[in-house]
């Protein structure tokens, strides 16, 4: 038999009638739509290549085998940026703990919280870690970074703790870090002008001033966690506790902090105005307009009209008229305005603090006319 008649035997005939009927074989005719089922049976479809578990393996090991490649960019402060090329035939799951350090030049930043991801063989994946400086002189800037094997042991602890308070700030952790392993008053990291003016310095730790609600919530994670107070450069700073009692934002912290009782802060901000460090007495007429301003709406106006008062007294009350944000203040700073002459310092102090007082309640009723405007629309907008 020739080639072309073997062939023949091998393939199917279409017939138009849209059945196949296979050479030699007249009497056995298929369906065309059977033909696949039957040409199927007995092949079985090959199952995905299933890949092993992925293998744990921490970060440095990794490196070290030649199993991960790393590239880092951070900002030498909160953040770092991981690319992990896996060049293994094995899926990982890279872990980074924290306390791993990463350093550039003359940087050095630790992992906050712990992280980690699984990349698959020959794969790429991207991971964001959370970290703090671990030396105030960082410069804050994004920079290429390496990881390493050093360790900042003052602080392996407080990362213990940290990991349990997902609450804290960054900025607190960063404060109480820097805290821990450099010891450094507020007057480094504080953003308030300190009450005797800036002392000069040869370093600038401008990065790392915080609000005042960091540092307090930093100063109650170091204390809840063991450390001393004593050890503690910060806590020795008597402008911190008024500065943070006259904070809104920090007033409450603040209170526990200090152990201030809600029924004995009016004795507190009478005992300092009377008692308090000689620099920052005066502050404690600031805590009464905002917290107690029916109580300095009356008080304040005496303290500036009496000559035989400090000027800095006199001074600050008023400026602190303006910080009860009451309408009625408005009146009395205007009539003291008048009282003490354009061309004094009392005088100036007074009308500053009327037109701070004025654009504040314009703002303030703007606001609520916005506000009353929206909910009084019907829906849809109508």
């Amino acid at each position: 038999m020739n080639p072309k008649a073997i062939s023949l035997l091998l393939v199917p005939v279409t017939i138009a009638t849209g059945y196949v009927v296979w050479p030699k074989s007249p009497a056995v005719a298929l369906p065309i739509h059977a033909v696949a089922a039957v040409v199927s049976v007995g092949k079985k479809a090959a199952a995905p290549e299933e890949l092993p578990p992925a293998e744990a393996v921490e970060l440095m090991a990794a490196i070290e085998s030649g199993a991960l490649k790393i590239e880092c960019k951070g900002n030498g402060r909160e953040w770092l940026r991981l690319t992990l090329t896996n060049k293994s035939a094995a899926p990982l799951a890279v872990k980074i703990p924290a306390g791993q350090m990463f350093e550039s030049e003359l940087n050095a930043v630790v992992v906050v919280r712990p992280e980690g991801s699984e990349v698959k063989p020959g794969g790429i994946a991207q991971l964001s870690l959370q970290t703090a400086a671990t030396r105030s002189l960082n410069k804050v800037s994004e920079a290429p970074y390496r990881p390493t094997y050093n360790t900042a042991p003052k602080i392996e602890l407080f990362l213990v703790h940290a990991h349990d308070r997902p609450e804290l700030s960054q900025s607190a952790i960063q404060t109480a870090i820097l805290a821990l392993t450099e010891n450094l008053p507020v007057s480094a990291v504080a953003k308030f002008t300190p009450a005797g003016g800036w002392l000069p310095s040869r370093f600038n730790t401008d990065p790392f001033r915080v609000e005042i609600a960091h540092i307090i919530q930093a100063l109650g994670a170091l204390r809840e966690m063991g450390v001393k107070d004593r050890d503690v450069a910060m806590t020795f700073d008597p402008q911190l506790e008024i500065e943070a009692m006259i904070e809104p934002l920090s007033r409450a912290a603040a209170m526990r902090y200090y152990g201030i009782a809600p029924e004995a802060e009016w004795e507190y901000w009478r005992a300092h105005l009377l008692h308090g460090d000689p620099g920052t007495r005066h502050y404690a007429l600031y805590g009464i307009a905002r917290f107690y301003p029916e109580i300095a709406l009356e008080m304040m106006p005496k303290w500036a009209r009496e000559p035989k008062t400090n000027p800095v007294y006199r001074l600050s009350a008023i400026q602190a008229l303006a910080d009860t944000q009451r309408p009625e203040a408005l009146g009395i700073l205007q009539a003291l305005a008048g009282e003490f002459g354009a061309e004094t310092e009392l005088g100036k102090a007074a009308t500053a603090a009327a037109k701070y007082l004025d654009t504040h309640l314009a703002t303030l009723a703007a606001s609520r006319s916005s506000v009353a405007f929206r909910s009084s629309k019907p829906a849809g907008g109508f």
